[in-house]
């Protein structure tokens, strides 16, 4: 067994999202492994582009309101405790709701990620849904 020291926390590239998005890496894994493990802290309002993953990802939503969306579907409200896998190849994005800070621990394998155009705000501020009944 070894306790790791922790890199410090990195602010994530404006080229990738739009506003503050920080990132804790948990675990890169050196070949064989391919895994990767980052806790993602959004501000509010904050989101990624859109991207793909050559091999998917999943993400656990560890506090607040999380927005996705893959291409053409509908933006998705996901809460503490939610996961939420894309396939292989599927374009999306994720970010915070505007009025909430947001964590997920993103899970995905190798660095061939696909980053594409900023999503705009009339694209974020669409009609959710969402896949809980709140009381």
């Amino acid at each position: 067994m070894e306790l790791l020291k922790q890199p410090a926390t990195k602010k994530l590239p404006a080229e990738w999202f739009t506003g503050d998005a920080y990132a804790d890496v948990i675990h890169r894994g050196e070949e064989p492994s391919r895994i990767r493990a980052n806790m993602v802290r959004f501000t509010p309002g904050a989101r990624t582009a859109w991207h793909s993953h050559a091999l998917g990802q999943t993400l656990y939503i560890v506090e607040g309101i999380a927005l996705v969306q893959s291409r053409g579907g509908d933006i998705v409200e996901a809460r503490t405790g939610d996961i939420v896998h894309t396939p292989p190849g599927e374009e999306h994005w994720h970010g915070a709701a505007p009025d909430r800070f947001m964590t997920h621990l993103a899970l995905w394998e190798t660095d061939d990620t696909t980053w594409l155009e900023h999503v705009t705000d009339d694209v974020y501020n669409g009609p959710r849904v969402t896949t809980r009944v709140h009381f």
